[in-house]
């Protein structure tokens, strides 16, 4: 795989890559190097940063940029970043089989998680162990395997389903963005009257505060 990445990059990058080589020698270290650099990826991670780095960089990558690359690989395979995925699992952790998920690595990362502790605990507590299962999903999909999505139940959960239309109208009526609005109210998908939810709540206050908005957060 590595002589694949080299062949391309002196295909892209002509006498820019072969002129950090002045002799065969040091192209076969230098091919070692790489090898037990990238031994963990796949090809096809491979070659999804080879394509950015054509795309985005001028000069050739050392390892320690397309490391970089291939450990931001997310959106080159159509994931969402780890934030955006924890508040959709969190947001429609009630009814999981009902919603239609961006991603299906977002629906399995939650359902490893443990939709009842993306609901209840706080995210100090339950980011950290979501982040893990989702990247162990994303390496999986980088890989090339497909998840598949849930199959729809017949009974909708028109709670979730309201939450979910609230927060949308919500947002466009103060002015922000979908991100930012589910971002403020995020402590809605947490249980009325729990310690949970009051602290997150205060945090976007504060969050409301700082922007110096004249924003009062719903109940």
């Amino acid at each position: 795989m590595i002589n694949m990445v080299f062949t391309r990059f002196m295909a892209i990058y002509g006498h820019k890559f072969k002129s950090s080589f002045e002799t065969e020698a040091e192209m076969r270290i230098a091919k070692r190097e790489w090898a037990m650099s990238l031994g963990n990826y796949s090809e096809s991670e491979l070659v999804a940063a080879v394509s950015i780095s054509k795309e985005t960089l001028a000069w050739a990558p050392c390892i320690s940029e397309f490391i970089q690359i291939l450990q931001n690989l997310n959106g080159a395979f159509g994931l969402p970043d780890v934030r955006q995925a924890y508040r959709e699992a969190c947001f429609h952790a009630q009814s999981p089989s009902t919603h239609n998920w961006s991603h299906g690595a977002v629906y399995h990362a939650g359902r490893e998680t443990g939709w009842f502790e993306l609901r209840s605990e706080e995210e100090r507590q339950i980011f950290p162990q979501f982040s893990y299962h989702y990247e162990i999903m994303c390496r999986r999909c980088r890989q090339g395997e497909s998840f598949e999505q849930p199959v729809a139940v017949a009974i909708e959960d028109k709670q979730a389903t309201t939450l979910f239309t609230f927060i949308s109208s919500w947002s466009v009526e103060q002015g922000l963005s979908a991100e930012e609005g589910s971002s403020l109210l995020y402590y809605m998908t947490k249980p009325k009257g729990s310690k949970t939810r009051a602290n997150f709540k205060a945090k976007s206050q504060a969050k409301v505060e700082l922007l110096g908005k004249d924003i009062q957060l719903p109940e």
